[in-house]
């Protein structure tokens, strides 16, 4: 007797253990369920930008004339020269291959967005065939920002950062909570029993379609959880501690004068005096006219990415920084430190001795983004994120087959968790606070939860 009665209350903790995590994956759907989807979907138009910039800004981008290529120094004298009023010059990306413009980026707050704008320059003829906001590494222009920015913020600034956190946030816990489900019941679901009803049929394809994916929402989760506010803070504080920092380059230069300054360094005294004025705008000309140099021995240190950047020191006491920026190749992300006085690399970080963990998490940002290994990786991005977008549309239909009858309710999450035993509701309970604590959103959301889960368990 003493057997049976074992064996009983392990299958009774093993049953409220399943109603627990049903509970959770049905909140799971049905509250942050709509900010997964917009997030997969906006996340799959972002993936398929690329052919549509190039082909929108093709005029911009491109141009026909063809012969040597005139110094960095006097393309980027042609920006400055178009532009309406002063900006700060941040950064500089060569044309990288014969037809390609050059981009001289400045500082603008007036770009929206994005606060940053690009003058696009014929490296041979000094044209300037382009004049737009850009933003971020991959230099992305106002089509793709626009995307980029809905996708991570809905266009709502900073309060909308939430949303995409949420997403991130309950993804993976989504995904692990149906594959226990799967492997608890939705295994057995041969095609006979799952040819009876449409909800079985709906259930069986949901379940086949999220295992098939299952790694990708997992990737997607924890890659996606690195931009987020609170949860992505947590993330790079672990990161810090655990020595899994990316390795950069160091651009101090300790004990030496630097001879060029950026030309609003002194912006403070411009125009009260004429010479003044005059002293700036040489200091401009000085300063750009070390580009090329810089280039030089950049590529001298064994850059040999065509996509390159140089971002010149706008303090006056630190080298200047420049760094491969082609993320279709994982290996092509190196940097280095150029002495604007001597022209010496003083510091170099190479992608090859970076830590095992610094390549995962430079490999697993650029997959989130569709650019690591180019076309390849945005076929495989926009086959998941339509077939997030359908798996989610397949479970709410699921639950509109099922749904409770008027006046009726479903067994509560907290019913299920109080039939637990002592250890499983002691485990449980940890693991929601660590995961709370690590990522505010979810913990916030999962009191929401709650509330609503002792209110329904109240009527009932």
């Amino acid at each position: 007797m003493s057997s049976q009665s074992n064996t009983n209350k392990a299958s009774s903790n093993n049953n409220a253990l399943l109603q627990l995590i049903t509970r959770l994956h049905f909140y799971i759907g049905v509250f942050v369920g709509p900010f997964i989807f917009i997030a997969a979907f906006t996340g799959t138009l972002y993936i398929l930008t690329p052919q549509i910039e190039q082909a929108v800004y093709k005029e911009i981008l491109t141009t026909d004339s063809r012969g040597d290529y005139q110094p960095l120094s006097r393309q980027i004298a042609a920006a400055r020269s178009s532009l309406s009023e002063d900006l700060t010059l941040f950064a500089v990306r060569p044309a990288p291959e014969v037809g390609d413009t050059t981009r001289v980026m400045f500082l603008d707050s007036t770009a929206n967005l994005t606060g940053a704008r690009a003058l696009f320059v014929d490296p041979v003829t000094l044209n300037i065939t382009g004049n737009l906001p850009v933003y971020g590494t991959s230099g992305v222009l106002p089509i793709r920002t626009t995307i980029d920015f809905f996708h991570r913020q809905l266009l709502l600034g900073e309060i909308g950062r939430y949303y995409s956190e949420l997403a991130a946030s309950w993804l993976w816990i989504a995904a692990l909570g149906g594959l226990f489900l799967w492997y608890k019941g939705g295994k057995k679901n041969n095609v006979e029993v799952a040819s009876k009803t449409e909800h079985l049929r709906k259930r069986r394809r949901h379940y086949q379609l999220g295992l098939w994916i299952f790694v990708g929402l997992i990737f997607v989760s924890i890659t996606g959880l690195t931009w987020s506010k609170w949860a992505g803070s947590n993330i790079g504080t672990l990161r810090a501690n655990l020595g899994w920092v990316t390795p950069s380059v160091d651009l101090s230069l300790a004990n030496q004068a630097v001879a060029s300054q950026d030309e609003h360094t002194n912006h403070a005294h411009h125009g009260t005096q004429t010479n003044e004025s005059t002293k700036i705008a040489k200091q401009t000309v000085n300063t750009d006219t070390l580009f090329d140099g810089v280039l030089q021995a950049a590529r001298d240190a064994g850059l040999d990415a065509n996509k390159i950047e140089i971002k010149p020191d706008r303090t006056g006491n630190k080298a200047w920084f420049v760094r491969e920026i082609d993320r279709s190749w994982p290996t092509q992300v190196d940097s280095v430190a150029v002495d604007p006085n001597s022209l010496e690399v003083t510091s170099k970080a190479e992608f090859d001795n970076f830590p095992l963990v610094a390549k995962l998490i430079r490999w697993g940002i650029d997959g989130h983004m569709g650019v690591l290994f180019g076309l390849t990786n945005q076929i495989l991005l926009t086959l998941f994120g339509a077939s997030l977008c359908i798996m989610i549309i397949w479970g709410y239909k699921m639950w509109w087959l099922r749904r409770p009858n008027p006046g009726s309710t479903s067994k509560p999450l907290l019913e299920a968790w109080a039939k637990l035993n002592g250890l499983q509701k002691i485990v449980t309970l940890l693991i929601a606070i660590a995961l709370g604590l690590s990522m505010p959103v979810m913990g916030v959301s999962l009191l929401f939860f709650l509330l609503i889960d002792a209110w329904r368990w109240h009527r009932s």
